[in-house]
């Protein structure tokens, strides 16, 4: 049976990077040699492999990697010390405009229709 793995790496600038494989040593070796000059990690090393899991299906893999990757740094953090407590108040939607984006497009939908009736009004008055 294969295995994929998606890993989180701790760059020496603090940063985190998330990537997927299906030889997860292999791989850190080859972040932590510089293998390839163009990878985010390159000038960041040392790195430090801090959080591994384990698919049957690289499918599956892919789209926890994806998943991940669009996390807030806390929640990459809550992850790796496996705070799983955490994750309900983390995934909470903290985006201002998300709030208000249903409220503004409400408003916008009844000063249009307001405004066209105002038109059609004046245009058969």
């Amino acid at each position: 049976m294969n295995e994929y793995f998606v890993y989180i790496l701790r760059c020496s600038d603090g940063s985190l990077y998330t990537g997927v494989t299906n030889d997860y040593q292999t791989r850190l070796w080859q972040h932590q040699a510089g293998i390839d000059r163009h990878c985010y990690t390159y000038k960041r090393r040392p790195v430090e492999l801090v959080y591994v899991g384990i698919f049957g299906d690289i499918n599956e893999a892919i789209s926890w990697e994806k998943k991940v990757k669009r996390w807030t740094r806390k929640k990459k953090e809550a992850l790796i010390k496996q705070q799983w407590d955490c994750f309900p108040e983390l995934a909470k939607c903290r985006n201002v405009t998300q709030h208000l984006k249903n409220t503004t497009i409400r408003r916008m939908r009844y000063s249009m229709r307001k405004n066209l009736s105002v038109i059609l009004s004046s245009v058969e008055g």
